[in-house]
């Protein structure tokens, strides 16, 4: 006997393949420009081919060569060595932030949504009023307030997203704090953080996690809008973003490889944190329809 398969049975599956093969791509592509940006970040601290800070290694403007392969800038500094370092500084801050801002919202937001009340008020409150500033012009203003710095950086960009985070948990702690699983960790004696952390936070990370590679994205973006506005580490430090305003009148002369190199640093980090967010997002996806 045979077995007639329906046209839409047949376009469906192409389509849920097609759709799988995406997420597989996406996540690998992602990984490895991480992968990548992260390793020359990490040999950045140990090797460069010339000291990143240092001036004159090579003619000025000077076109990429063999020795030089990214060109040198109008202080004849090495451009390649200085995009090494920078990577470190970049790419090191962008994960710190979204690590700082994850576990921080993360925490903050599954106490005001299990526990609720007062302490749920007044979050709400404050998250309203962080939003009620633009995030750039509140980071802008606090940086130049405080003065330039990789610390100052750090902290001032990891409040910027906390009400994103600390919404995302808290709905989904108040959605699953009366599931049967929570109810029967209480009956068999959890305390109540002990239901929250262990049981509840656990089960409800899984929009937070795609939200932080997507916000990841956001935070390369920033650090080097700072560093570009000369607002964010020490001035003359390698940073990718200070790398492109330093050369930004040179593309006008033509010298376009003084900011294309740290531009492009910038552009590959935040779309691999995209891509891996989207490959996690289409994970979730899949999950929820079967």
């Amino acid at each position: 006997m045979t077995t007639v398969i329906a046209p839409s049975r047949l376009s469906a599956g192409k389509t849920a393949s097609r759709r799988e093969r995406r997420r597989v791509w996406s996540l690998r592509l992602g990984l490895a420009l991480l992968t990548v940006l992260v390793a020359a970040g990490i040999l950045g601290l140990f090797w460069t081919p010339y000291p990143p800070e240092a001036m004159g290694v090579g003619p000025v403007y000077q076109a990429p060569s063999l020795s030089h392969p990214f060109g040198t800038d109008r202080l004849g500094a090495d451009i390649l060595s200085r995009t090494m370092a920078a990577a470190t500084t970049d790419v090191g801050i962008t994960v710190i932030v979204v690590a700082l801002s994850f576990v921080v919202g993360s925490i903050w937001g599954s106490l005001a949504g299990f526990f609720g009340g007062w302490f749920d008020y007044v979050t709400m409150r404050v998250l309203e009023l962080l939003n009620s500033f633009p995030s750039l012009l509140l980071a802008m203003l606090v940086i130049s307030i405080a003065g330039p710095g990789v610390l100052k950086v750090i902290l001032v960009v990891a409040v910027l997203p906390l009400p994103d985070y600390v919404r995302l948990t808290r709905v989904e702690i108040r959605s699953k704090k009366t599931w049967q699983f929570a109810d029967a960790a209480r009956l068999v004696g959890r305390q109540p953080l002990g239901v929250l952390f262990v049981h509840l936070l656990p089960n409800s990370l899984g929009p937070v996690l795609s939200y932080a590679s997507v916000n990841a994205s956001w935070v390369a973006a920033t650090v080097g809008a700072l560093g570009f506005l000369g607002l964010g580490i020490e001035p003359g430090s390698a940073e990718w973003g200070s790398m492109i305003s330093r050369g930004q009148n040179a593309v006008l002369s033509g010298q376009w490889w003084v900011s294309f190199f740290p531009g492009l640093g910038i552009f590959l980090l935040a779309a691999a944190f995209h891509l891996i967010g989207d490959g996690i997002a289409d994970s979730r996806a899949k999950g929820g329809r079967a």
